[in-house]
C-alpha cells in the first residue's frame, strides 16, 4: 500500500460517511414527506454539500503525488473530513417530523453547514497553494470557478433572506458542472 493509499483510505472513509449521512437525512425526510414540507432551500443545500464533498475527493486524487504520510497531513486531513461529516449531518434533522417544515430547520442550521464547508475549502485552497503554488490561480476561469466560491458562500452565511441564500446555493451548485465543461 502506498502512502497515498493509506492516507486516502482514511480520508475516503470519512468523506463516504459524510455522503452517507447526508443521503440518510434525505431519505428520512422523504419518508416523512407526507407530514413534512422539505422545501427547495434544504434540497439545494444537500446537493451543494454532496457536490463539494465529491469535488474534495477529486482534489485529493489530484494531490496524490504531493501528499506525504506524516502527522500534520493526517491530522489536518482528519479535521477537514470530520468537518465535512459534521456539516453533512446538519443538513437534515434527525427527526424531520419534529420540525414540520424543513425551511425552519434550514434557517437555523444553514450557516453552520455553509461555514463548515467554507472552512474546508479554505483549507483545501491553502493546501493547494502550499503544495503547488499559485500558478494559474489568477485567470478569469479560475476566478469564476474557484475564487467566486468564497464571497458567494460568505454572502449565503451572512444574509438572512432565504431567497438570497437560495440564489447563492444555485450559483455554487452551477460551478460544478461548469468546471466539467469549461476547460
Amino acid at each position: 500500500m502506498s502512502a497515498f493509499e493509506f492516507i486516502f483510505s482514511f480520508f475516503g472513509l470519512l468523506l463516504g460517511l459524510a455522503l452517507a449521512d447526508g443521503l440518510g437525512g434525505l431519505s428520512r425526510a422523504l419518508k416523512a414527506s407526507h407530514k413534512v414540507r422539505i422545501g427547495w432551500a434544504t434540497i439545494l443545500l444537500a446537493v451543494f454539500v454532496s457536490c463539494d464533498v465529491v469535488s474534495f475527493w477529486m482534489y485529493g486524487w489530484g494531490l496524490r503525488d504531493a501528499l506525504q504520510l506524516n502527522w500534520p497531513v493526517l491530522f489536518c486531513g482528519f479535521l477537514v473530513t470530520a468537518t465535512y461529516y459534521v456539516a453533512a449531518s446538519l443538513i437534515f434533522p434527525d427527526d424531520p417530523e419534529e420540525w414540520g417544515d424543513l425551511d425552519r430547520y434550514f434557517d437555523k442550521y444553514h450557516c453552520k453547514v455553509l461555514g463548515g464547508i467554507m472552512l474546508c475549502n479554505v483549507a483545501l485552497m491553502a493546501t493547494i497553494i502550499g503544495l503547488a503554488g499559485t500558478k494559474g490561480m489568477f485567470t478569469f476561469r479560475f476566478f469564476v470557478l474557484s475564487w467566486s466560491f468564497f464571497p458567494v458562500s460568505l454572502i449565503a452565511i451572512i444574509v438572512k433572506d432565504r431567497r438570497i441564500v437560495i440564489g447563492c446555493l444555485i450559483w455554487l451548485i452551477l460551478l460544478y458542472p461548469l468546471t466539467a465543461i469549461w476547460h
